[in-house]
């Protein structure tokens, strides 16, 4: 059964310059930069503010402190990548950053200042970033705002957003397929398809039920990261990989997904979902400590707790294999009671919900999914391979994290490539002035029922993040990827059968993207037979430059 766009079905139709699916920094910078130049229709499956930015509370990587440098922040960012990091998009996007964070300053947004301490007599009393440290970082540089840094940001961009009179913002609408315009070109007997361009989206809207036809001169996917595939996750629900899935099958070339980054320390708590405990409590001198209190990070690395997230998470789950423990603890009671409060007033108001004080007692935490470094690959304007689609945040592979990224450099890459996409996208605006956009046909639900079978929607989402966690986590080897594989490849049938039989809803959307990325990274994982950054696999535990420095690229088969 071909569920085929159906020409005569044209009521729900939405026409737009730029197109932006998501709403995280990466989104709404993009579309604030591009709606004084055209129509803006934004995308987001839940509340506007519902993002991982939204969750982010360390905060930004910038070079602003007097002792620090560019050339400090791209090292920091080249060895914690292990050698699979792009230099000239990492000294992009470095150089870049000082101007994007003035940019949300002048915006609006309270970051966290001191004041100088070095002034003359008599002069005006300065005020500079308060500067915090973490992992994997030679100097402070995290510009923040306390441990709230990422819902500053979320506040002041959707105010904006709110406002403008050129954007629409479509809450609770969840994207089904890009919209794709196709060309088949014959050479001899072979016909293959190539995705010409894409000219916009299918789009669920939660509340009618209704697919509408969102058309648009260009596409911007900025829909997070993909977290809700495993387990447990530091990511909100909303974190399904539909971006990436989305991406894959209209023909965008998807790079390095092997390498998902575990943070070592969201909090360990029946009734906690999903509280991260920032890397900066490690970064003001928190130490991970086991059940009987022994630090054990410098038996891993000789920069203990500042070590980069890879090391710690997989120090953490050796102690706790090595133990059979559930939890390791993360202790900053050595500061004073005061400092703590005001540095980490999030962190102590939440932990103190579930009965931890931690200015008087550790954090118990465990690690869990955090970051997709892969994703869809583009170039350094955000373009993919498919003529006017953007992928920019953490759906994009721009080649900034290689291996491993490197703390609070997401929100950072997303400041830079949401601004550098705008500009390209708006000089392709100009190229197309005057062109209409295409005549694509509606979406037909033809043949299709209402489930009566849920059953399937829910069994299939608890095994795919179980086996995922269990067979594609922190440590890998060739036989639980193996078994990941043939497993996944059962589901993805029984997914795709009940997708084509069965009228989409939220739910079945975000499990068929769970299912296709879920298979990409075992996919990657198996084809990397090496150890490099987040991908560690124990029948290969060394790392090969000779012949694995390089990214591991997937692109759909064309089909007919």
């Amino acid at each position: 059964m071909d569920k085929t766009p159906n020409p005569r079905r044209t009521k729900e139709k939405v026409d737009a310059d730029f197109l932006v699916i998501g709403s995280g920094i990466a989104g709404l910078s993009f579309a604030l930069k591009v709606a004084d130049h055209g129509t803006v229709a934004l995308v987001t499956k839940k509340q506007a503010v519902e993002s991982n930015t939204n969750l982010a509370q360390g905060g930004i990587a910038s070079v602003f402190g007097t002792t620090d440098s560019f050339d400090l922040h791209i090292r920091d960012t080249l060895e914690a990548g292990a050698g699979l990091c792009h230099p000239h998009v990492v000294a992009k996007v470095v150089k870049e950053g000082p101007k994007r964070i003035r940019e949300l300053m002048a915006l609006g947004v309270a970051f966290s200042l001191e004041e100088d301490r070095k002034r003359g007599r008599g002069s005006r009393v300065r005020r500079s970033f308060h500067l915090g440290q973490e992992g994997g970082h030679s100097r402070k540089r995290i510009v923040h705002a306390h441990d709230m840094t990422g819902r500053e940001v979320e506040r002041v961009l959707v105010d904006r957003i709110r406002r403008h009179p050129n954007i629409r913002l479509y809450e609770n609408h969840i994207a089904v397929d890009l919209i794709t315009v196709s060309t088949r070109m014959t050479r001899g007997l072979i016909t293959t398809t190539h995705e010409d361009f894409c000219c916009g989206a299918y789009v669920l809207d939660r509340e009618s039920a209704v697919v509408k036809t969102f058309s648009a001169k260009v596409t911007v996917l900025a829909t997070g990261g993909a977290g809700k595939v495993y387990l447990y996750t530091s990511n909100p629900d909303i974190a399904t990989g539909d971006g990436i899935a989305m991406g894959y099958r209209a023909g965008a070339t998807v790079a390095n997904l092997e390498f998902v980054q575990f943070h070592p320390t969201c909090l360990f708590h029946p009734e906690a979902k999903n509280f991260l405990i920032s890397e900066a409590v490690r970064g003001e001198g928190g130490v991970i400590i086991d059940a009987s209190g022994r630090a054990f990070m410098g038996d891993y690395d000789p920069k203990k707790d500042l070590a980069c997230r890879d090391v710690v998470a997989r120090a953490i789950d050796t102690e706790l294999k090595k133990s059979g423990r559930e939890c390791v603890f993360l202790d900053i009671s050595h500061k004073s009671a005061d400092f703590i409060q005001k540095r980490f007033p999030n962190i102590y108001r939440k932990c103190l919900e579930f009965g931890i004080d931690m200015t008087r007692e550790p954090i118990p935490v465990v690690p869990a999914a955090h970051y997709m470094c892969g994703g869809i690959v583009t170039d350094m304007h955000g373009r993919t391979d498919i003529r006017r689609l953007y992928a920019i945040g953490e759906t994009a592979c721009t080649g900034l994290h290689g291996a491993n990224r490197l703390a609070s450099n997401s929100l950072l890459e997303a400041l830079v490539y949401g601004h550098a996409a705008s500009r390209q996208a708006l000089r392709e605006q100009k190229a197309l002035a005057g062109e209409p956009l295409p005549s694509v046909p509606s979406w037909d639900p033809l043949g299709t029922t209402d489930s009566d079978e849920r059953i399937v929607v829910s069994q299939n989402w608890d095994e795919i993040r179980r086996l995922m966690w269990n067979y594609v986590g922190i440590v890998r080897s060739d036989k639980r990827l193996a078994r990941a594989k043939r497993r996944i490849e059962l589901i993805a049938g029984e997914i795709q059968e009940y997708y084509w039989d069965f009228k989409v809803d939220a739910d079945l959307i975000e499990l068929r993207n769970i299912a296709m990325v879920a298979e990409l990274i075992i996919k990657s994982a198996l084809h990397r037979k090496e150890s490099r950054g987040l991908h560690y696999n124990i029948a290969y535990p060394f790392r090969d430059d000779k012949r694995w420095k390089k990214d591991t690229l997937l692109r759909r088969p064309f089909l007919g």
